[in-house]
């Protein structure tokens, strides 16, 4: 349960991505297992701490960089970008027992692990002698006890803040502490297709504000209590370790997307009465909840409008309320993605209504891999990995990212109390068996109808549940005095 002791926030004890974003161009991603010298481990972690960046330094980056926009758009030229690099760290529940902390965070997805919970969320693989597998990369089907995110303007300063880093646990010397499973390495995607996912469609837009954290929130925008987000403070239900305070739990997913399939798909199942390529953009739109350009279709629902997706006064501004109620999908599909992970009115229209508050995350993913190549376009088959290394904050994981994939996303009924069954999510949606996904309402003139969804275009290889802690708690209880 949230102390009433507990101290105002200072942005200064949390750590940087969780409650404001660490910024990025790139982002490094460094998965770890701690090596047997555990006492080592943890004395060299006190020379990590300073480069931790907390979320105070992070509204100072943030505020540069939007100095620095406006300084060049005085002057009528390209802003330069600025030299900034993040560093952020965070433990499994196997790294916090390595590293002999016993006290359990008080939620049981983390205790138990993605692994563990890979079958439940959906996630393919085969099942023996009672064990089900996922179809993981090799890395995430063994214990990892660690990732250290580096955020930079480059690779050439994540990699230059990644040897020092390196050269903190002494790794490739006899006096390492730790060692190196997996590396991921997300870009932002180039040009015009910045702050974009694989599929193309605008990304990051409906994000809640944190209460006396985002204090202008945009029309539409959910300010939720601390505690959704952070541990220990009002919000959250749960009882923590008092040293857990202002720490925040990750889910980290490890996801693949199947574009040139993605493309295609649309391109052979467009709405009918329309020419055949608006009929492929909005059954696209239909299926995510958003034109490409973040343009909500419950606002827009029959044509793309960039300047609305453009505009955060007004591109989340909506409830699926309007015009006719909750209970007709002319304007979006009940299973749209955004509308199953954020249902809005569809629960606070409801009598009693049902908040959504504990079910709220923080998105703070990045695309990796390349962009699609002109034999993948005219093929439709997907030769290269390219996809979302997805990475979502939350005090609660049963509550937050766990719930949300499992009871709504996957759940045909959900949304509930609708005159038709909804369907899976087309985007996320997980079904034991594929075949079986579909959804009803993409063609807004035969809302009962369903349609089929031949392939999971989203493919989960791995991930890891952490827990990102404070930088007092990294200080008190995890890191050792070398003297110790």
């Amino acid at each position: 349960m949230a102390s009433s002791t507990a101290p105002p926030l200072d942005l200064n004890n949390v750590q940087g991505d969780s409650l404001i974003g660490l910024p990025k161009k790139t982002q490094t991603y460094v998965f770890f297992q701690i090596d047997d010298n555990v006492k080592g481990f943890r004395t060299q972690l006190a020379q990590l701490v300073p480069l931790i960046t907390s979320a105070a330094q992070v509204q100072s980056h943030r505020a540069s960089i939007a100095q620095n926009k406006k300084t060049a758009a005085d002057k009528g030229v390209p802003p330069p970008l600025l030299k900034l690099a993040g560093v952020n760290i965070a433990f499994s529940h196997s790294g916090l027992a390595k590293l002999g902390i016993t006290d359990e965070i008080g939620d049981t997805a983390f205790d138990g692990g993605m692994l563990a919970d890979a079958q439940d969320l959906g996630d393919q693989g085969t099942t023996s002698g009672g064990t089900f597998t996922p179809n993981w990369i090799p890395a995430f089907k063994n214990p990892v006890h660690g990732v250290i995110l580096i955020s930079g303007d480059s690779h050439v300063t994540t990699a230059a803040t990644l040897l020092e880093i390196e050269k903190i646990f002494a790794v490739g010397t006899s006096n390492a502490t730790l060692h190196e499973v997996l590396r991921l390495v997300g870009d932002v995607r180039p040009g015009d297709e910045k702050g974009h996912e694989h599929f193309g469609f605008l990304d990051g837009i409906s994000q809640p504000a944190v209460q006396g954290v985002d204090t202008s929130p945009n029309p539409g925008q959910e300010t939720v209590s601390q505690g959704i987000i952070l541990l220990g403070r009002e919000g959250d239900t749960v009882t923590r370790p008092s040293w857990a305070l202002d720490g925040s739990l990750i889910a980290l997913r490890y996801l693949f997307q199947l574009v040139p399939e993605f493309d295609t798909f649309l391109k052979q199942n467009p709405i009918p009465g329309l020419p055949p390529i608006q009929g492929s953009e909005l059954l696209g739109a239909r299926f995510v909840g958003r034109w490409k350009s973040g343009a909500p279709i419950d606002i827009t629902p029959t044509q793309d409008n960039p300047a609305l997706g453009a505009d955060p006064s007004r591109n989340n501004d909506f409830r699926y309320a309007f015009p006719d109620d909750p209970q007709t999908q002319d304007r979006c599909p009940f299973a749209a993605h955004t509308r199953k992970t954020n249902p809005r009115a569809d629960l606070e229209d409801l009598s009693p209504p049902i908040s959504t508050e504990t079910r709220r995350i923080i998105r703070r993913g990045i695309q990796f891999g390349p962009e699609v190549s002109a034999v993948e376009a005219a093929t439709g088959k997907t030769v290269q990995g390219r996809g979302l290394i997805f990475v979502a904050y939350q005090s609660n994981i049963v509550n937050g990212f766990q719930f949300i994939q499992h009871s709504w996303a996957n759940n045909t009924g959900f949304p509930i109390d609708k005159p038709v069954t909804p369907g899976f999510d087309p985007i996320i949606g997980q079904a034991t068996d594929p075949s079986s996904r579909t959804l009803s309402g993409t063609n807004p003139n035969a809302q009962s109808n369903t349609l089929a969804l031949p392939t999971q275009w989203v493919v989960p290889k791995g991930g890891e549940y952490f827990f990102s802690p404070s930088i007092p708690a990294l200080k008190s209880t995890l890191v050792l005095a070398a003297s110790s």
